[in-house]
């Protein structure tokens, strides 16, 4: 019985093993070519096919749109003033200029605020010194975009980060970061001398809006990062460097090599908004921080200070409304046209209404640098880096008539010397 069950037990197990020897053949693994359903197949392709027509379709749409909105370009106007009655100086030089240096395009940025007010000190610094200093126009630029950046973080988004700024920026930048020449720092990687801070400014809002969305509020770790694509786009600023042959800091040359005290100027604005005779914020986009050290004087008080100052030989940094029909680039010109309001209407309470209706807004900052009384007309020469003032003759430079100035500018810097008596007064 013993051997019968042996003999049962061995066979079983041979069986088992060429069973599994069997089994072993036939689950080999191998690569067959995916097999296609000719039914889901066919459904694919007439899909793909209607969708081809459908982006036909769509492409011809969006042809369609794309020649008009060129045609719709090309048909488009700009309303503007012709220039009946209006007799400018001949030329520049018929202004009597103060000492400023050549103007110089911003190209494709919105720091006309930088270079209306670094010319501005450049022209101070000669009135002060008689030193001739080409000042760098995006070193305040760089620095203003992290001091933006670090409010927008500490204000958790709330708090515009943009290209815009004022003048009264360069007073705060400076102070802190000092100033260099134009050649120690020009603001531009490789050879770009044509500015150009569309992917700038686009690169530092896509990040910001990560931050805001991610609750990313690490002060440090943003500026870091802002700082990266600031070095990218402008170059990374300079913490030492040498002028006429003497190593310095920006802070040292500031100090040593100019003499410019930045507590000595002040912004003047004219608006019935505050009371007059007092220091009131610029309320603007661009004043971003809120500043409130703007004296705010009538209209005539106000605008006789800038008379003042040009004819006592100080330029003036001032900023307003350049949208307008008068301003009329080709001709170097701007004016307030008879059809708008006439000269004699252009009152405290006329410009106030522009303000508030916000056809007078803050577009733009230049550099006013001489004056001339003719043909009957208050005329300012201005300097602009603006792209508007190369269309003309006279390159760089704009002709602002008396009423222009009264009625659509908004707000100037000048030296406490120009308006110390009224100072005395509000001490």
């Amino acid at each position: 019985m013993k051997k019968i069950i042996l003999l049962l037990v061995c066979f079983s197990l041979l069986n088992f093993a060429g069973l599994s020897a069997a089994n072993d053949a036939k689950n080999k693994a191998k690569y067959e070519k995916k097999y296609r359903d000719p039914l889901l197949e066919s459904m694919r392709v007439d899909r793909e096919k209607e969708q081809a027509l459908l982006d036909e379709e769509t492409a011809k749409i969006r042809k369609r749109q794309a020649e008009e909105k060129e045609k719709n370009k090309a048909l488009k106007k700009d309303l503007w003033s012709d220039m009946a009655g209006i007799y400018p100086p001949p030329s520049p030089a018929a202004c009597k200029p103060v000492f400023h240096f050549p103007p110089v395009a911003q190209y494709n940025t919105n720091t006309c605020w930088s270079f209306a007010t670094t010319s501005y000190y450049e022209s101070e610094i000669f009135r002060l010194s008689g030193k001739k200093i080409k000042l760098s126009e995006m070193w305040t630029v760089y620095f203003e975009y992290l001091a933006k950046v670090r409010r927008f973080v500490q204000e958790r988004g709330d708090s515009l980060v943009a290209e815009g700024g004022e003048s009264n920026a360069i007073n705060r930048i400076w102070k802190i970061h000092g100033i260099v020449p134009a050649a120690a720092y020009p603001g531009y990687v490789g050879n770009k001398e044509k500015l150009d801070q569309a992917l700038l400014i686009d690169e530092i809002s896509a990040f910001l809006d990560y931050v805001k969305n991610n609750d990313f509020w690490n002060e440090k770790d943003v500026l870091d990062h802002v700082a990266v694509i600031l070095n990218k786009h402008l170059g990374t600023p300079p913490a030492r460097f040498v002028y006429n042959g003497k190593e310095m800091t920006p802070q040292e040359f500031l100090k040593n090599e100019t003499p410019l005290n930045m507590d000595d100027y002040v912004d003047v604005m004219s608006t019935s908004y505050y009371p007059f005779y007092t220091f009131q914020e610029f309320a603007v986009p661009d004043n971003w921080w809120h500043s409130t050290d703007y004296l705010n004087l009538p209209l005539d008080e106000w605008y006789g200070l800038i008379r003042k100052a040009i004819k006592a030989g100080y330029s003036i940094g001032i900023g307003g409304d350049v949208s307008e029909p008068g301003k009329v680039g080709f001709q170097d010109v701007s004016f307030i046209p008879s059809f708008d309001i006439p000269g004699s209407f252009i009152n405290q309470d006329a410009r106030e209404y522009r303000i508030d209706n916000e056809t007078t807004t803050d577009d733009h900052g230049i550099h006013l640098v001489g004056y001339s009384h003719y043909k009957g007309h208050d005329w300012f020469l201005i300097k602009d880096s603006g792209r508007s003032a190369r269309w003309g003759r006279h390159e760089g430079y704009y002709f602002f008539r008396g009423d222009f100035v009264r009625l659509k500018m908004l707000t100037f810097t000048v030296h406490k010397d120009i308006v110390k008596n009224i100072l005395a007064k509000i001490k």
